[in-house]
C-alpha cells in the first residue's frame, strides 16, 4: 500500500512539475547570443577550405618501379632536378618502390610529360591512373568560362 501510495504521489508531482514555460511571444524571432570569437573560427575554417588539396581521380607518369629504395631515391632527385614544376611522388606498394610525377586530370596532359621522361628513362615510363592532388585555384584556371 505504501509503494502504491508514493507511486501516486510521484505521478500527480511529475504533472505539476514543467520544465519549460510555453508562453510564445508576439513575433515568433528568435535571439542568439554568441561570442564574437566564433565568427573568427568561421572565417579561418573558411580560409582553410579554399587552400585545401581536393584529390580526384586522374593520371601520374610512373618512371620507375624497383625495390630498391635508393635508385627509386636516385630517380626521384633526378626528376625532380629536370622537372621542378611537377609534384613527384615515391609510393610504396611492397615490394615496389614506384616513382610517380604530376598530377594530371587527362590521360593526354600526362602522355605529354611521359614523352620528354622516355629518354632518360630506359625501365620504361608510363602513364598511370591514380589519385591527383588538386589545389582550387589550379581547378578554377582549368574551367572552361561558359
Amino acid at each position: 500500500m505504501q509503494k502504491l501510495f508514493i507511486l501516486v504521489c510521484c505521478l500527480l508531482g511529475s504533472s505539476w512539475a514543467m520544465a519549460q514555460d510555453y508562453t510564445m511571444s508576439g513575433n515568433g524571432s528568435v535571439k542568439v547570443i554568441k561570442d564574437s570569437r566564433l565568427d573568427a573560427l568561421i572565417r579561418k575554417q573558411i580560409y582553410i577550405n579554399t587552400l585545401a588539396i581536393r584529390n580526384q581521380s586522374g593520371f601520374r607518369v610512373q618512371v620507375i618501379s624497383t625495390n630498391k629504395r635508393g635508385d627509386a631515391n636516385e630517380a626521384k632527385a633526378r626528376v625532380m632536378q629536370l622537372y621542378s614544376d611537377y609534384r613527384t611522388y615515391l609510393d610504396y606498394q611492397a615490394p615496389y618502390f614506384k616513382v610517380r610525377v604530376g598530377d594530371f586530370k587527362t590521360r593526354e596532359e600526362a602522355s605529354e610529360l611521359r614523352d620528354k621522361l622516355s629518354s632518360l628513362f630506359s625501365g620504361g615510363v608510363f602513364v598511370v591512373p591514380a589519385i591527383i592532388n588538386v589545389s582550387p585555384d589550379k581547378e578554377l584556371s582549368n574551367e572552361e568560362p561558359y
